[in-house]
């Protein structure tokens, strides 16, 4: 068959499997699966696709329908500007997370300060990551409980040429770090445990279950970091949390009973509130 008949198959098979975006999600496997741009669907579109080759892009399709999530299949997933690998113990970053690198960047005045960075349950390095590429004098340390996780970060800062300028390390939280920084940003574990099992499959069949789950009311990991913040930030630094549907006023009021106010809550693209933003004073 050519390439246009494969793309409308696949397409056709995602559509019937009621997966939400088919046609970008076809693109990307097939893409993916022939080493494609996005203009051979135009300009090769009728070009023959080899029988064994097709097969291969329709299994990937097949892994889709599965509900496997398109950026596990391909292996990596876009963030920001930059790409990232993922691993079984990171968690997939989605589009919600950039609010936080957006909070960040827009209550600082100067991007071309050195400022020092800190991300807490780092998994794939998104946030710093992507933070570090807007901020160039920036350092940053990420911390994840899993080495496996650290691993993909440090790959990750690798691949984006952000390397010189990121640490990655194990760690539970912020035990054993003694230094101060500038900014503190989380993307924390926000589901309550009881919830988990209502999540769906693309989640909770594919990201690992601790980078998910944050306790009965999904708020344990907020309170570990929120008594940190007092001696982690400087004096004016900042911190951004991302939080979970109906949990930033909650968290807003833990980092605030930490003396750490000026607090912003801010939404992401689906009005969500998503980030919750605040500054130690001076």
């Amino acid at each position: 068959m050519n390439l246009r008949t494969l793309r409308g198959q696949a397409e056709a098979r995602l559509r019937e499997a009621g997966i939400d975006t088919p046609e970008l999600d076809a693109r990307y496997l097939l893409e993916h699966a022939l080493t494609l741009t996005r203009t051979d669907f135009v300009t090769k579109a009728e070009q023959l696709i080899p029988d064994a080759d097709a097969a291969h892009a329709l299994a990937l399709v097949e892994r889709r329908v599965a509900r496997e999530p398109v950026g596990r299949i391909l292996g990596h997933r876009e963030f920001w500007t930059i790409d990232l690998a993922l691993n079984p113990d990171t968690l997939e970053p989605r589009p919600d997370t950039e609010t936080v690198v957006e909070a960040v960047l827009a209550a600082i005045p100067d991007r071309k300060a050195a400022l020092r960075l800190i991300d807490f349950g780092t998994g794939t390095g998104c946030i710093l990551l992507a933070l570090l590429s807007e901020l160039p004098n920036a350092t940053g340390v990420g911390v994840d409980l899993s080495p496996l996780a650290v691993e993909a970060a440090a790959g990750n800062a690798d691949r984006n040429g952000l390397a010189e300028r990121a640490r990655f390390q194990t760690g539970d939280w912020a035990k054993g770090i003694e230094e101060r920084f500038d900014i503190v940003v989380s993307n924390p574990p926000y589901i309550p445990s009881a919830d988990i099992a209502t999540l769906e499959p693309e989640v909770r069949e594919h990201d690992p279950l601790r980078a998910l789950d944050g306790g009965p009311d999904g708020l344990e990991p907020y309170r570990i970091l929120a008594a940190e913040l007092p001696r982690l930030l400087v004096p004016g630094g900042l911190v951004a949390f991302e939080v979970g549907q109906g949990q930033a006023e909650d968290v807003a009021a833990l980092v605030g009973a930490q003396g750490v106010g000026d607090t912003a809550i801010l939404c992401d693209l689906g009005g969500v509130k998503r980030c919750v933003r605040a500054r130690k004073s001076l």
